[in-house]
């Protein structure tokens, strides 16, 4: 009797449709390093894609390196698509493989993926042609062999994956996996798009809000910098113990400040804030501003005319509250002089390390304000109603108020994880109401 109930439940036939006849046939230890691998694998893909999503900018940046690197930079054109994209990818990839979603594809993806980044690390750490691969952003900086080591770890774990990982159940029905991996696209999409045009909701880097600007001229020594030297194209950072020689073939290009392990130090100690005026070192000047307006500009040649008149009637703003505005920008001479001319700017341009001002904020333009040296905000150009600048009403100090960027993340993330709670109850109450069922019957 239990037999033919059975055979006409259609509760019964979907979860031994969904469980292959060789899972049960398999041993537990199988069973729990299936389990287990799906957690490190899945969870490292996770972490990897989430970090990313957190700075699209630190992802752009990092792979304009890569093509400069091998001489595709005529590809650069796709960084900006290349930077989402591969945060969502690691990301949804992750999350299916930790649920045990798409059983099948899913790992075989995963192989496919980790083919193609172990040997380019792999080539990483012989060449050094990077210093590091990014691959957790700014939040943990790892050395190219160990990011090598991560790698045959994953590879191997996705093979392991790819043979036996239907061995044990999908937390989801096949019916809603392609809603769980809506979901997991839409989240690291949504926070790609807030730190892209505002900023990143959770700051990985030196200067962080709350940090103290130090003047270059003031900072201790030559042990708190790393030194970039070039070669074929090529910048490579050596320490002060480590410079190359005068008769090698490594030119000098600039030094930057050694960013402290932990945010208490960044914040406590402050940061080395090198700036130059014609080869004069202007950083004392203001890092000692009662009230300072940063617009940072790594990319001069890629500003929008258009922002031009946007920071032009920003730096009025300012000036009308009393607050000093300063550019800065990692262009050549010829380049800031051209800057002034079309801009008509009325704000010095002062020069500083391209990595510096990456670090300090993400955008093309970006905005810094610090007070007595503190960094109070930061956020894009692009992100400033034009509407608040023109009224000029609200002080300087409160124009990034709306932002919240902690806040947002909770909320993206709580929203996340309660749509893959209700998905997940929706698809396994008719189970469970499905067994209770049969034993009333039985």
């Amino acid at each position: 009797m239990t037999k033919e109930l059975n055979n006409n439940n259609p509760a019964h036939t979907e979860v031994e449709n969904k469980v292959p006849a060789s899972s049960s046939k398999s041993s537990w230890v199988v069973k729990v390093m299936v389990t287990l691998m799906r957690i490190v694998v899945g969870g490292v893909f996770v972490f990897s894609g989430f970090v990313k999503a957190i700075d699209p900018w630190g992802t752009y940046y990092k792979l304009n390196e890569y093509l400069l690197t091998m001489g595709l930079d005529s590809l650069a054109g796709l960084t900006v698509f290349g930077a989402f994209a591969l945060a969502a990818v690691e990301f949804v990839l992750g999350v299916l493989l930790l649920t045990g979603s798409c059983r099948r594809v899913v790992p075989v993806l995963a192989a496919l993926f980790m083919l193609v980044m172990t040997p380019l690390t792999l080539w990483l750490a012989i060449t050094d042609a990077v210093p590091d691969c990014g691959c957790f952003g700014d939040y943990l900086v790892m050395s190219n062999w160990a990011t090598f080591g991560k790698n045959v770890v994953l590879l191997a774990g996705t093979i392991y994956l790819v043979l036996l990982n239907k061995c044990v159940p999908s937390l989801y029905g096949p019916a809603v996996q392609w809603m769980v991996m809506l979901l997991s696209f839409i989240l690291p999409i949504t926070i790609s798009v807030v730190g892209y045009f505002t900023q990143p909701m959770l700051d990985f880097r030196p200067y962080k809000i709350g940090t103290k600007l130090v003047s270059n001229a003031t900072s201790p020594s030559d042990d708190d910098y790393v030194f970039i030297y070039a070669r074929d194209g090529v910048e490579r950072e050596f320490t002060i113990d480590s410079v190359p020689d005068d008769d090698s073939d490594w030119d000098f290009v600039a030094r930057k400040a050694v960013a402290p392990s932990h945010e208490h130090d960044s914040i406590a100690t402050g940061n080395s804030f090198a700036v130059w005026d014609n080869g004069d070192d202007v950083s004392d000047e203001l890092v000692t501003s009662e009230q300072l307006l940063l617009i940072l500009i790594p990319e001069i040649e890629k500003v929008n005319i258009a922002s031009t008149f946007l920071i032009n009637e920003l730096q009025e703003y300012a000036y009308r509250h009393g607050v000093n505005v300063v550019g800065v920008t990692s262009a050549s001479e010829e380049q800031i002089e051209e800057w002034n001319d079309i801009a008509m700017a009325h704000y010095p341009l002062y020069s500083a390390d391209d990595s510096e001002i990456k670090m300090m904020a993400r955008g093309n333009p970006a905005i810094v304000y610090a007070r007595d040296g503190v960094v109070e905000w930061k956020r894009t150009l692009v992100s400033i109603d034009p509407q608040v600048i023109h009224d000029g009403e609200l002080p300087v100090s409160q124009l990034a108020d709306d932002m919240n960027p902690k806040g947002r993340l909770l909320n993206f993330v709580l929203l996340y994880l309660a749509s893959m709670l209700a998905v997940l109850i929706v698809n396994r109450t008719h189970l469970l109401f499905g067994r209770k069922k049969d034993k009333k019957k039985t």
